[in-house]
């Protein structure tokens, strides 16, 4: 055959491979989809009507296959036959060089992606240890309407006296979310300083409701009138302030009016539980979003919810009884980086399962290449620990440069990532050393097996014609 014809022969083997390999990876998103759009909460699908997508189809089929392809094509097809069959063909020393290069970025990645993992896990770890200041259990929230604000005090009454609640509150957000923010005066405030406040205007009962703890002062009450003009803060806005000694009765400047502080509430985790919490006050007003209720703890936490649902319809007959647990609601705040965790761990398994075939076909083409290297050293009484070792580690040290180049590239990728948040994790050194050792014993446990394999080989096959 000409050259041309075996150049024209090869892209044909290439393209035609690469056309089977595209079949085969749809069939893989056929069966994988599902699970996916599960994991990440979408309805992703492939759409066969589209001819953009058969025109992309077309072209990743015909540029994976030529690039592939060019190698032997081209490279491979200038060789001279005769010397080819003599055996005297040589492919030089840097000829495994764009297989090693290849092996050592997919472990790169693999690398990249696991040490991200575990940095998520620790971050999301984080997050979940920091105390939010009330107590979730038993919490539950729904939306105030006319119908329930109308009744409120007899909803509430009621409620308590069948024993269905702990207690119960109104305000203009939810625990789990801020919906409103205002300034705040106080005594010795720098006229520059411009701070914005979490404001909550709520009902009364709000601290016991949420399980919140009072660290100075008392909550707001209905039993002293004057508190329809009385203000409570967080811990976070009486360290701001830098009020010195008791901070009660202080007076702080509200919109233009005078509030007196009553009492400094602990800090309650209503934002990011990634960033600081806010600096926050808390007024009296009838009007709001919200009604909060504390369920009395239960074996038949669902006859309770049937109890308080039937006293609501009572009331408030044109509206569903529809409620939200307020861990639930708390727990939605991890979406995004649960699912930037669930992705981390998905990629880098299949990237470690990709690492591994590359490294097994590369250990195998290693091996077929020192083959009568390995029979000389047999025969000169090598052992067959010495010979898998003396392979092994050719590709220890392939893992190692492969992680002096990517460890810190992981590191800058992850330390800007992480910047992102107020309240972050550590990069221990310990995660890029687990790490490493992690992809070391995976390398030699691939390589292992086929670096036995040649050394137990009869040297007789293999030195036969020497």
């Amino acid at each position: 055959s000409k050259r041309g014809q075996l150049i024209m022969q090869f892209y044909g083997e290439s393209i035609l491979i690469s056309l089977i390999s595209y079949l085969f990876a749809i069939l893989l998103v056929f069966v994988a989809l599902p699970s996916y759009n599960n994991l990440v909460d979408k309805q992703l699908f492939v759409d066969f009507a589209s001819s953009e997508f058969w025109i992309f189809s077309l072209a990743i089929i015909l540029v994976t296959g030529v690039i592939s392809g060019s190698y032997p094509s081209l490279y491979l097809s200038s060789f001279n036959p005769v010397k080819t069959l003599k055996g005297k063909i040589s492919v030089g020393k840097n000829a495994n060089l764009p297989r090693r290069i290849l092996v050592m970025l997919q472990f790169g990645f693999a690398i990249v992606l696991i040490i991200s993992t575990i940095v998520i896990l620790k971050q999301i770890d984080l997050a979940k240890s920091r105390d939010i200041g009330y107590s979730q259990e038993g919490l539950i929230s729904m939306t105030l309407t006319d119908a329930i604000g109308e009744n409120y005090d007899v909803i509430k009454n009621e409620l308590k006296r069948k024993n269905l609640i702990v207690n119960m509150t109104r305000s203009n957000s939810r625990v789990t979310s801020i919906n409103s923010n205002n300034f705040l005066g106080w005594p010795g405030k720098p006229e520059s300083q411009k701070v914005m406040f979490v404001t909550v205007v709520r009902g009364y009962d709000w601290a016991e409701t949420m399980g919140a703890k009072m660290l100075y002062g008392r909550d707001l009450s209905k039993e002293f009138a004057t508190d329809s003009t009385a203000i409570v803060i967080n811990k976070s806005a009486l360290d701001l302030m830098g009020i010195e000694g008791d901070p009660i009765g202080t007076q702080l400047d509200l919109w233009g009016d005078k509030r007196t502080l009553v009492g400094v509430v602990d800090n309650v985790m209503m934002g990011s539980p990634y960033e600081e919490v806010r600096p926050m006050f808390m007024i009296i007003d009838d009007w709001g979003g919200s009604v909060t209720l504390r369920l009395p703890a239960t074996n038949d936490m669902q006859a309770t919810l049937s109890g308080v649902q039937g006293v609501f319809e009572q009331y408030n007959p044109a509206y569903p009884f529809e409620y939200e647990f307020a861990d639930v609601a708390f727990e939605r705040k991890y979406t995004t980086i649960n699912l930037t965790r669930k992705l981390s761990m998905v990629f880098a398994l299949l990237t470690i399962f990709i690492t591994g075939l590359g490294l097994f076909g590369l250990a195998s083409y290693t091996a077929q290449q020192r083959i009568k290297e390995i029979g000389i050293r047999k025969v000169l009484g090598a052992s067959v620990t010495n010979l898998v070792g003396i392979m092994s580690i050719d590709f220890a040290k392939l893992v190692l440069m492969s992680f002096v180049v990517f460890a810190p590239i992981a590191y800058f990728l992850l330390k800007n990532y992480l910047q992102r948040y107020t309240i972050r994790t550590s990069l221990d050194w310990w995660i890029f050393a687990l790490t490493g050792l992690v992809a070391l014993v995976f390398a030699i446990a691939v390589v292992v097996n086929q670096a036995r394999r040649a050394a137990l080989a009869n040297p007789a096959s293999s030195l036969r014609t020497e």
